[in-house]
């Protein structure tokens, strides 16, 4: 049998059972690709993050990040919860650093007593989406793409998005994409809902790589570089959101509510 670290964290979370939940596990080495999806599959949270030292020097880890179905180029709030797992056991470390195959490198610094975490920044530009709009609903005043397929759908007020109901079957049949629903918001500067069905998650908790784009969309916008946003899941979760240049910073908290050791009973490794 083989035994691995496990760690369930609430990530953009001051307080359990709300922001997004995220599996983080370290590992020693890679394990066959095909182990760390049925890794993900069994953990079922919308992301199961691993890493293991880098052995480039590029950046302190390397991390991979997998949802029930799919290994994805980049993952927000388990990057924020991998960097929250290890500046916990470290206290007297400020920040980390992750290789990702596809995103660059990520950083997780110490905010006080939460995080902000560096994802690249991904502005959108306009596009029309009408088969788009019409599987998610509503009447949007603003809809924009991002080669990441990352579709922004604007409304005129937060009750809209609130108030739809996507057809989501639909919208999965379209493959592996974000539908990254916004409008300004109540008690934040902006509301948000994210949907990725044909990634395995229908309604994300908190998304940090859909803040990758709305925080230089909403820049655009509020005309200025940071704002606070929030986004209205069933579980919800608070962002601040602030754009330096190619870089969009996220700031929040993280909780970890499980420690524990996962199991494997097959022969793992490469």
């Amino acid at each position: 049998m083989t035994e691995l670290p496990y760690y369930h964290v609430d990530a953009f979370a001051d307080r359990p059972f709300t922001g997004n939940q995220a599996a983080v596990m370290p590992l020693e080495n890679w394990l066959d690709d095909d182990v760390l999806q049925a890794i993900g599959e069994e953990n079922n949270f919308a992301e199961t993050a691993f890493y293991l030292p880098d052995a480039t020097g590029e950046a302190d880890y390397e991390l991979r990040w997998f949802t029930p179905t799919m290994e994805i180029a980049l993952c927000g709030h388990a990057t924020l919860a991998s960097g929250h797992i290890i500046l916990s056991q470290d206290p007297g470390r400020q920040q980390i650093s992750f290789r990702t195959r596809k995103a660059g490198i990520l950083t997780v610094k110490r905010d006080g007593d939460g995080y902000t975490l560096g994802l690249p920044a991904y502005p959108p530009a306009p596009k029309t989406i009408p088969e788009i709009v019409a599987l998610l609903g509503g009447s949007p005043v603003d809809t924009q793409f991002h080669e990441g397929r990352y579709h922004v759908v604007r409304y005129e007020q937060a009750d809209e998005v609130l108030a739809l109901k996507p057809d989501l079957k639909a919208l999965a049949a379209l493959g592996d994409a974000q539908f990254i629903c916004t409008a300004s918001g109540k008690d934040t500067d902006v509301l948000s809902r994210v949907f990725v069905p044909g990634g395995g998650v229908d309604e994300d908790s908190v998304t940090g790589s859909a803040h990758a784009v709305l925080t230089p969309y909403w820049a655009r916008q509020l005309g200025r570089s940071s704002f606070t946003a929030y986004q209205a899941s069933r579980r919800g979760g608070y962002v601040n959101c602030g754009l330096d240049g190619d870089r969009a910073w996220l700031g929040g908290k993280c909780v970890t509510v499980v420690r524990g050791t996962f199991c494997l009973t097959e022969p793992v490794g490469n």
